[in-house]
């Protein structure tokens, strides 16, 4: 009796040690969490208010995502573009990423819609933000919690010859019926492994340096429309839904360039439903 006595008494310490070490770790990690924010928002924001941006963007993200390395976002604007205001930047951010800023686009009234869809990389379960900054200056933040791991160092989905040999390939595809002067809805896809830094080659295990698209410009007939300045978190084969207003006659532009000082340029006729 006094045996068994004992030996609970020994199962309920250690229990009791076992409560207070996960006490004294799991505040840590959750204040690591927001630490991290904390100075990521100084770094790249500096001490400028952050106002909630429900009523001015919406953020939609999975949970759980499937693959890690590529994570879609969506990004909805709740207020028209319109000269006199407009969405003028938005800033997307992973906190727990080893880059944690994706990039910042750039919109203009001439989009009509400052909604965007994208594909990132997640390293590790972590809240994404969207940063909006309206024209008069104002910064707006939604935020969601993703559930993903292991994106950065995913290996590429393709061969190192084959991404080569697609690189700088671009496609720009119309969504959906295009009228003139209304808000219409592309895809623009460009073939870049957008290595890393952190992949491995899976034939020779040697580490793969970082080679990522760097800048985006997208413009209609010499107008910019979409501008993109990123990092290391943007998935493989970066890809970008974006609204413009088209006109008949028009051209749609790009042009991007690498880490590696590559560009790539590609122009494109728009099409518009007849009689519009």
């Amino acid at each position: 009796m006094r045996r068994a006595s004992t030996a609970r008494l020994g199962l309920a310490m250690t229990f009791m040690l076992a409560v207070a070490l996960l006490g004294a770790v799991f505040p840590h990690a959750a204040h690591a969490a927001e630490d991290a924010w904390t100075d990521i928002r100084a770094a790249v924001f500096g001490d400028r208010e952050i106002a909630d941006g429900a009523g001015v963007i919406a953020l939609e993200t999975p949970y759980r995502a499937h693959d890690a390395a590529v994570v879609p976002i969506s990004v909805t604007a709740l207020i028209p573009q319109t000269t006199e205001r407009y969405i003028a930047k938005l800033t997307l951010i992973i906190d727990e990423n080893p880059a944690p800023v994706v990039g910042t686009f750039g919109f203009f009234p001439e989009n009509g819609i400052a909604s965007l869809s994208t594909r990132v990389r997640v390293n590790a379960y972590t809240n994404i933000r969207a940063v909006a900054e309206t024209s008069d200056g104002r910064l707006f933040m939604v935020a969601n919690y993703v559930k993903a791991a292991g994106g950065c160092s995913a290996p590429a989905g393709k061969d190192h010859a084959t991404a080569m040999a697609r690189l700088g390939q671009m496609r720009m595809r119309q969504i959906g019926d295009w009228h003139a002067g209304e808000p219409a809805q592309a895809q623009f896809m460009v073939s870049h492994p957008n290595y890393s830094g952190m992949q491995t080659d899976q034939v020779t295990q040697l580490w793969i340096p970082a080679d990522y698209v760097r800048t985006i410009e997208l413009s209609m007939n010499g107008k910019p429309i979409l501008t993109f300045d990123g990092d290391i978190s943007m998935s493989e084969n970066p890809s970008v839904r974006f609204f413009v207003k088209p006109k008949e006659g028009e051209k749609l532009t790009a042009h991007v360039t690498d880490t590696e000082e590559r560009s790539f340029s590609q122009s494109w006729n728009v099409k518009l439903e007849p009689g519009s």
